[in-house]
């Protein structure tokens, strides 16, 4: 079979290969394939080999029986954000360096597709409510991140296929979106110009947003997108796809937010972990591609890969309103008819999907999610009594475990403006437009533009203790928000412009006033509230001391903020006091869908976006005064307390290669369900009294100047050190202290997890985690492979995995084992204390049973069986080089 073959040629000369006859040559019916299984499919047919394409093309063909084996999948291009880009930039100059060393020419380490790295992720809000804040906020970013700016302007003098978009330009998924998606690649091949989908992978877990425009892509760790990058391919199981079934229409008032809400709710009910969901519908052909990118967002949060949208009218109207070129729409189209991806709404009851789940648009209503997780779903109506009841509801997902009298809590405080506020319990003290989530939405920015216009007039205020800002995606945002004369209004409350990047929703808040920041660190017992338009509420993210986190539309955050407090009923208490005194209540600022469409209409046009990204690749003027060099390896600064060469390469330049031995192994943390990438991987503000601040104190910074772990991830002795170090984990062997601590079982002592983990790596004891459900969930943070791992820990024994987390662990070297169905730690009685055994054979094979032996104290054995998730004959050789970067750079060595 040869792939020649199936290389058709269209009416206006552009060639592609053609799926239809592909599926007709094998009997199979195209239009019987879910629309992702068919760009799947073009991949296989274009990047096989002809001695392996029949056997691909079969595996993908019959997907719904092949879920035990694997596809191949080569992402069109790369995409990062700079907290988990410049690791991947340090990782490349890192096989420079080593390539250099074991003899072969630095410069033919490139990436071998084209990457774009956008810069969004740094910037701090250390102002908020003035017109100043933006100006000093980027001032500050500057100062903070220079080191790691010019590595990124390095990487863009020296790699080639790479491109560096500037700080302060906007959100990576929204640049994506507008932006940087072709919807269809085409390349020169002999002479021909070849067409076939976009498709990316991104270094963020929200990459997934892309999909609202019918391109398939999804979050992997940066170890992946390094290694895609390099030319190999993303290996993993042959995906069941969900097929969600949207009907009805949205009641006036409700947005697409609140439908993002409701459908990761819906969602997350379901195993889709590894899956891929597809939408269909007479409501899905309804939503605009602002609407499908809202929800595409949210996938990681639903569970699945992605969450995609097939190409249609819908996104044709968006490509022209972005400012694409005419002829790459018409390129487009012409393909994507061609080739059978354009979305055919009388044909969608053909397509056979795993299994289909049903939503109704119209029943969906005003909600907001939290206190912890973006799943937990809370109508408006219900917010005060859910609030209430997690006070004193058990500490963990959906409670805080004080006593109920807790509620009433208050205290007191003198703000720096020399006002005294009383806090009490459910008071919001941070509030944030922000995150690409919905920034990248006309409807819910009017929407929230419009509200505060009406809460201007009514000449009302937000309370002076509560903090709260405006953070784009985009600059098109500022753009036609100003031209409908609605920023305004925005300002005068408060909301002022304080960055275009991700800014609350990554933990990136910045400080509180010092009166309300020493409070709530010191009255535990206190639960206060952040309000905000994101993605991620997990506990200590947005702040490390606010309790409590709900996501809700911009429009609601704008509402809460006049609130103040929670535990107001939006729907039937005053939210509120005018001009004269009187009671102001939503229903009377509540802007409605015709109104906002109205504006949407007339303001949001090409001509803005065409202006905000004629430019783009351009820089600031602050960027463009980076001065840096042209070289063929990184000269790297042992002073650097931002950048450091990792040490994964060295025994492999000394020729060494030792797999572990798996014998009395101990355990470093025993944790229980939904352990977050943010438990795991160091993330928000760096603590004097913690090892990585201890660290940077002993290189002579002040801890004003510590930043956050986001911005030092290009320096792995800073980030081992915060490794399963986030305040608010809970690690069963802590001995009931919260945070990064263990217990040194030799000597039964109470230490940080680093110090342990340095004892045991010094006594050359390997080390283990056992983990509960959903080990890894959240931020798709390489991190939290590349801490374990430097922390000496060899293998993670879970009851279930994330699927990023569960590749970056294997691509780090890291062995993932399953617990059995039905069992766990705590029915097996393993307390975390005993020794460990693991009879890792030889020959190792994807998903075999592994035998793991537990002896506690008094010699007492327990002996179970896991899975071993190496999920591919890739997994498995990634371990044996001792990662995957170990991999490519034998193989470039070897090719050399």
């Amino acid at each position: 079979m040869k792939k020649a073959t199936y290389l058709t040629e269209s009416k206006t000369g552009n060639q592609f290969y053609d799926i239809k006859k592909v599926a007709m040559d094998h009997g199979v019916d195209l239009e019987t394939l879910p629309y992702t299984i068919r760009v799947l499919l073009e991949n296989v047919v274009r990047n096989s080999h002809d001695e392996d394409l029949e056997n691909n093309v079969q595996d993908v063909l019959n997907w719904e029986k092949n879920a035990d084996k694997t596809v191949d999948f080569y992402p069109s291009r790369i995409i990062l954000q700079d907290l988990t880009g410049v690791p991947a930039i340090v990782d490349l100059a890192s096989l420079r360096s080593a390539s250099e060393k074991m003899g072969m020419s630095p410069e033919k380490i490139n990436p071998e597709i084209p990457v774009d790295l956008v810069v969004d992720h740094s910037v701090q809000i250390d102002k908020a409510g003035n017109a100043a804040a933006f100006a000093y906020n980027t001032k500050k970013e500057f100062e903070r991140n220079h080191e790691r700016y010019e590595m990124i302007k390095w990487a863009q003098n020296s790699f080639k296929n790479f491109h560096a978009v500037a700080p302060d330009t906007g959100i990576i998924h929204q640049i994506n979106l507008e932006y940087l998606s072709p919807i269809v690649q085409k390349k020169v091949v002999d002479g021909a110009t070849l067409l076939y989908p976009d498709s990316v992978f991104g270094t963020d877990s929200h990459t997934t947003m892309i999909n609202g425009i019918g391109v398939l892509g999804w979050g992997v760790g940066g170890i992946e997108a390094e290694a895609a990058m390099l030319g190999t391919a993303s290996s993993f199981l042959i995906p069941k796809v969900v097929g969600v079934q949207l009907t009805g229409k949205l009641p006036s008032g409700v947005v697409a937010t609140d439908l993002a809400l409701t459908i990761t709710n819906r969602l997350r009910q379901t195993n889709l972990v590894g899956k891929f969901v597809e939408y269909f519908g007479t409501g899905y052909e309804q939503l605009t591609v602002a609407d499908r990118a809202t929800i595409a967002n949210m996938s990681p949060e639903y569970g699945s890969t992605c969450g995609y949208f097939p190409f249609d009218q819908h996104a044709t109207d968006y490509l022209e309103l972005t400012g694409r070129d005419a002829d790459q729409i018409k390129l487009v189209n012409e393909y994507l008819h061609n080739n059978d991806l354009y979305y055919q709404a009388d044909e969608q009851d053909k397509i056979q999907y795993s299994e289909v789940i049903k939503i109704d648009l119209s029943k969906v209503t005003t909600s907001v999610v939290g206190p912890k997780r973006p799943q937990d779903l809370v109508k408006l109506n219900d917010v005060p009594q859910a609030f209430a009841e997690s006070i004193s509801a058990p500490n963990g997902n959906h409670g805080f475990g004080l006593e109920p009298q807790a509620l009433d809590n208050h205290e007191e405080v003198t703000l720096s403006t020399g006002e005294t506020v009383d806090v009490q319990a459910g008071d919001i003290l941070l509030s944030a437009i922000t995150s690409c989530t919905n920034t990248s939405n006309p409807t819910v920015l009017i929407g929230a533009a419009l509200l505060a216009k009406k809460a201007v007039e009514k000449g009302m205020k937000i309370p002076a203790k509560l903090k709260h800002s405006f953070a784009p995606g985009s600059q098109a945002v500022k753009e036609y928000l100003e031209a409908a004369g609605l920023l305004t209004y925005l300002d005068q409350l408060g909301f002022n412009i304080v960055a275009f990047g991700c800014t609350t929703c990554i933990g990136n808040s910045g400080k509180l006033d010092p009166a309300l920041e020493e409070l709530i660190a010191r009255r535990k017992d206190l639960v206060t509230v952040a309000v905000e338009s994101g993605n991620r509420n997990f506990e200590s993210r947005v702040h490390p001391n606010i309790k409590s986190n709900y996501l809700a539309s911009p429009i609601l955050v704008v509402a809460y903020s006049l609130a103040g407090n929670v535990r107001v009923d939006l729907q039937k208490d005053p939210i509120g006091k005018d001009q004269n005194g009187q009671d102001v209540y939503l229903k009377d600022i509540w802007p409605s869908t015709e109104e906002i469409n109205q504006y949407e209409k007339k303001y949001v046009s090409t001509a803005i976006y065409r202006k905000v990204y004629n430019d783009i690749f351009k820089g600031t003027k602050e960027w463009n005064e980076l001065k840096v060099g042209h070289s063929a390896t990184f000269d790297w600064d042992d002073q650097s307390t931002y950048i450091a060469n990792p040490p994964y390469f060295d025994d492999q330049i000394k020729h060494i290669n030792k797999l572990p031995r798996f014998k009395n192994m101990r355990v470093l943390a025993k944790v229980a369900d939904s352990v977050t990438t943010d438990h795991i991987s160091p993330a928000g503000a760096i603590l004097k009294s913690t090892p990585a601040g201890q660290y940077l104190t002993k290189k002579g910074l002040s801890e004003v100047d510590f930043n956050t772990y986001g911005s030092r991830r290009g320096n792995h002795h800073v980030m081992v050190r915060g490794t399963l170090a986030n305040y608010s984990l809970h690690n069963q062997l802590a001995n009931g202290k919260q945070g990064g601590f263990t217990n040194y079982l030799p000597e039964n002592k109470l230490t940080t997890i680093y110090e342990a983990s340095q004892k045991y790596q010094a006594a050359e004891t390997e080390l283990l985690v056992i983990a509960g459900k959903d080990y890894g969930m959240g931020s798709s943070r390489d991190w939290a492979a590349k801490g374990v791992k430097l922390l000496g820990v060899k293998a993670v024994i879970a009851e279930s995995f994330e699927r990023i987390h569960r590749s970056n662990l294997v691509m780090m070297g890291v062995v993932p084992l399953q617990f059995k169905a039905g069992e766990s730690a705590e029915t097996l009685g393993l307390t975390g204390k005993e020794t460990y055994d693991i009879a890792i054979p030889d020959n190792l094979k994807p998903d075999q049973d592994i035998q793991v032996t537990a002896v506690d104290d008094h010699g007492n054995t327990t002996t179970f069986t896991t899975t071993l998730r190496f999920d591919s004959q890739d997994d498995i050789d990634d371990y044996r080089f001792g990662g995957i970067l170990n991999k490519v750079l034998d193989r470039k060595v070897n090719e050399d």
